[in-house]
């Protein structure tokens, strides 16, 4: 037991005054094995007039602020923690991307409001949740990995599905907290347990989902925002 507690201190004492993304990028690489790499972020503020932060890729209309892969791309995201040292060393304000898919997490999102309507339904129908990500705009509720394939077939399974969910699956990719991008500041609305996240498997959490979302009075959405 002293053992144990010794290590949780020096654990402790080498985390304070570490940025707040490195050390969310090393849990996420090297505790939870979830492959990382860091988000394009934003521009950096301007002066007296400056309308807003906007994303710091080339593209003036970028529909994503900051939310997105660009050097390195998509296919760097690792579990390295010499490498994710390196890059939040020298970006300590990146956004923290998860390549979601193979052997990582994925996701399915809704729009905020009615995200939280579904979080509040999903509650009452006993369906058990893993990680919740969410962002002023959006929310994301993670699931086991899941293949393009076995998607398919879940989908096309169900008789209508929202239309305003979206899947992060494979060759996609999810930002995390504490990340900061152009839609606001990146939150856990459920947070992952420390040691091994639980995830539910994407087929319970879309049927849940659908049954949530039907059924409305007027033959709507209860879900709809």
């Amino acid at each position: 037991m002293r053992e144990i507690l010794g290590r949780r201190r020096r654990l402790r004492l080498r985390r304070r005054g570490r940025p707040a993304q490195l050390d969310a990028a090393l849990t996420c690489a090297t505790a939870w094995r979830w492959p990382v790499l860091p988000g394009v972020g934003l521009k950096a503020a301007g002066g007296r007039g400056d309308r807003g932060r906007g994303c710091a890729c080339p593209d003036p209309e970028c529909a994503v602020p900051g939310a997105h892969p660009f050097d390195p791309g998509l296919l760097a995201a690792t579990t390295d923690e010499r490498m994710v040292r390196w890059w939040w060393t020298n970006r300590p304000t990146a956004p923290i991307l998860l390549a979601t898919g193979g052997r990582a997490p994925c996701a399915l999102s809704l729009p905020a409001m009615a995200a939280a309507r579904a979080l509040v339904e999903l509650d009452r129908m006993g369906v058990r949740l893993g990680p919740v990500v969410a962002t002023p705009t959006r929310w994301s509720l993670m699931v086991a990995p899941y293949s393009l394939e076995r998607l398919g077939e879940l989908l096309h399974a169900q008789d209508w599905v929202p239309s305003s969910l979206r899947f992060h699956g494979e060759g996609g990719y999810l930002v995390l907290p504490p990340s900061e991008v152009g839609a606001g500041q990146v939150r856990w609305e459920r947070a992952p347990a420390s040691d091994a996240p639980w995830l539910p498997d994407v087929g319970t959490v879309l049927d849940a989902l659908v049954e949530a979302s039907s059924g409305a009075p007027d033959g709507g959405s209860r879900l709809a925002y």
